[in-house]
């Protein structure tokens, strides 16, 4: 994703760290051997003038002439050793005289080159120990040198890394397509700068974790083949203080050099944030970032040809300041693509996966809204390991449909081991959620119920719309609100009051946060009319906290009396329609029971016919007779499927 100027390629620092002290480790053996003491000549020492007559009486029969000692062997075996003296030029006739076999060469020559290494090695190793820590001091990367701290830790990325461009990314055209117009501008400028335009000097990219705003980033570049820098948010800030300001102006410097070039911060909230929300007073490491940010984005300096591209899910937090135009010229939106982006997404994603001639994409697109571009991929890896493991060839619709309910419920935890009493119990709860939702017109269709175990849950019935939902109404708020409550009525009709399980708690909170958004931010309760009485607080409280902006005694006592309300309505829906249609009831628990899972369909012709159409199904009625033997109250058992979400289990 770079222009033709290949970057040189940069060596391994810890490859050059380990030869560097390796050299030096070498020298330091080098000097200790040549330091290290004098050679001791073996056997016995004489002197001078003895070995000479020695060597005359033809005692002497081999020696060994060095430039500084003589050694040898005499002729009864004795080792000695003897002290050269210089100036005898006549120790060689004498030698060869008698006959005696030496070996070596006089002292001539190569002797002072080797002094002079031996003297000036210690200099030379300390000048090359300051030299490499003063280069590593000065050096100006970034985490590599002692002082490097304050330099940027943005990467430019090549094409080595892969390049992706706007075929790579699908799903999302809208924002595509209003980013296309960068990188028109990358290409051609004077095409605009003729009629008076000028180029954006930054957008900021803003959608749910796993919508492809990374992704769409690296694809500007790829398209537009400029140098793309990365660096995130939380690169800035070091416990210095002056560190980030200092790596932005680094940042800055480095992009210059590269102009035109594209600058992309990911999760830029994490240096962004509103200004005074923070713990410590404006001074702080942060603010210092932000402030550097924003002078260099939009200050006295023109910054010429560069494009920052920063992504976040969290839009609400940032500083007005780095908004506004001039700074961030627009604000692209990332959504959750619709069925058709999830289509073309899969599509993306299935070229690199074999697939079975039954593998509909349109299909599983249906059957997977409010999923994010992530979650579509994780879909596709998940149903292409179920058929390695399955030890197929090609992966078929089968896969993928076990992938989603791995993805949207869990994992089957078949190894669990429950009692006749938990099953029968769990049948019943699970039971109680389908039946009200088939009898809630506003509910959403059911697509799968199970009692296998499943992630935390011990049973599930799953939901999904027929078309993505956008807003939701009243009318389904409070089927929904019904349907959660089906699972503990079931237990309180089947079991007794007394033998109500806790396996209702995920129901009775989803119940509880859905009644009281009702109340306080959607303006659904008619005593309290269209006020908002909660909203999301941010610094101290941290972000998802809510605090009530109307906080009177009265109002806050109002506001609990309308949300008991609205949850025990929902309680008395379910039981009108459980308590009338007991023996649905308990053909459905009973079904659930005998099969462990049913989809939608299976449901609804049990319900209509009394009996299912299946090759597993036994001959004959399914019997309803319930047993009321007593069942251990158990815990984590969710009303899955239920949630507003369309993906939560």
């Amino acid at each position: 994703m770079s222009d033709n100027r290949e970057p040189e390629e940069q060596p391994n620092p810890w490859m050059k760290s380990l030869f560097v002290w390796g050299g030096i480790f070498l020298a330091l053996l080098l000097a200790v051997s040549m330091f290290g003491g004098s050679r001791e000549a073996p056997g016995t020492t004489i002197a001078y003038s003895d070995f000479k007559e020695r060597v005359e009486s033809g005692a002497v029969e081999q020696a060994a002439i060095s430039p500084d000692v003589i050694t040898g062997t005499l002729g009864n075996g004795e080792r000695f050793s003897v002290q050269r003296v210089e100036g005898d030029d006549r120790l060689f006739e004498q030698l060869d005289a008698a006959g005696v076999d030496y070996t070596g060469e006089p002292a001539e020559g190569g002797n002072v080159l080797l002094m002079i290494l031996i003297q000036t090695l210690p200099f030379l190793l300390i000048l090359g120990i300051a030299f490499f820590a003063l280069r590593q001091v000065q050096k100006g990367g970034g985490a590599g040198g002692a002082m490097g701290f304050g330099k940027s830790k943005a990467k430019l990325l090549t094409e080595k890394q892969g390049r992706v461009t706007f075929e790579d990314v699908a799903g999302i055209d809208e924002a595509r397509e209003e980013l296309q117009e960068i990188v028109e501008f990358l290409k051609d400028p004077q095409r605009f700068s003729k009629l008076g335009g000028q180029i954006p000097k930054g957008a900021l990219l803003v959608g749910s974790p796993g919508t492809g705003k990374t992704l769409l980033a690296r694809a500007i570049a790829g398209e537009a083949r400029v140098p793309f820098f990365t660096i995130s948010g939380s690169d800035f800030v070091e416990m210095f203080v002056g560190v980030g300001a200092s790596r932005v102006r680094d940042m800055f410097e480095q992009a210059k050099k590269n102009a035109p070039c594209i600058v992309f911060i990911d999760e830029i909230d994490a240096v962004g944030r509103h200004r005074g929300n923070g713990i410590g007073n404006s001074n702080d490491e942060r603010e210092q970032t932000l402030n550097q940010l924003l002078v260099e984005m939009d200050g006295f300096e023109a910054n010429e040809g560069i494009i920052i591209i920063a992504a976040t899910n969290r839009p609400d937090v940032l500083d007005p300041a780095l908004l506004r135009p001039g700074r961030f010229d627009r604000q692209v939106v990332v959504p959750i693509p619709d069925i058709d982006g999830r289509e073309k997404i899969l599509a993306v994603h299935m070229k690199k996966v074999p697939l079975a001639p039954d593998v509909n994409p349109r299909t599983i697109a249906r059957g997977t809204p409010g999923f994010s571009g992530a979650d579509l991929a994780n879909l596709v890896n998940e149903a292409a390991l179920l058929a390695a493991r399955r030890n197929k060839r090609l992966v078929a619709m089968q896969e993928f449909e076990d992938a989603k309910d791995k993805v949207m419920m869990g994992t089957e935890r078949k190894s669990m081991v429950m009692t006749e009493d938990e099953k029968k119990m769990t049948a019943y709860h699970e039971a109680g959620h389908a039946l009200v939702s088939l009898n809630e017109p506003a509910s959403d269709p059911i697509h799968k119920a199970t009692i296998i175990p499943r992630g935390r849950a011990l049973g599930m019935v799953m939901r999904l719309p027929e078309r993505d939902n956008y807003s939701y109404h009243r009318d389904k708020m409070h089927a929904n609100l019904a349907v959660a409550m089906g699972g503990r009525v079931a237990e309180e009709i089947i079991f007794g009051h007394d033998k109500v399980s806790s396996g209702a708690s995920g129901d009775i909170q989803y119940a509880t946060d859905l009644a009281k958004n009702m109340v306080t931010k959607w303006g659904m309760s008619d005593k309290l009319g269209p006020l908002m009485y909660e909203q999301s607080q941010e610094g101290y409280l941290g972000m998802g906290a809510t605090q009530r902006t109307m906080s009177g005694a009265d109002t806050n006592k109002l506001i609990d009396a309308e949300i008991k309300r609205l949850v025990e309505e929902g309680l008395k829906r379910a039981n009108d329609i459980l308590t009338d249609q007991e023996d649905k009831l308990h053909l459905l628990a009973q079904a659930m029971l005998e099969y462990e899972t049913l989809t939608g369909e299976e449901i609804n012709q049990l319900m209509k016919d009394g009996k299912l159409d299946r090759p597993d199904a036994p001959s004959g009625p399914i019997p309803v007779a319930p047993s009321h033997g007593s069942a251990v109250p158990k815990a984590g058992r969710r009303f899955g499927g239920d949630n507003e979400a369309p993906q939560g289990a």
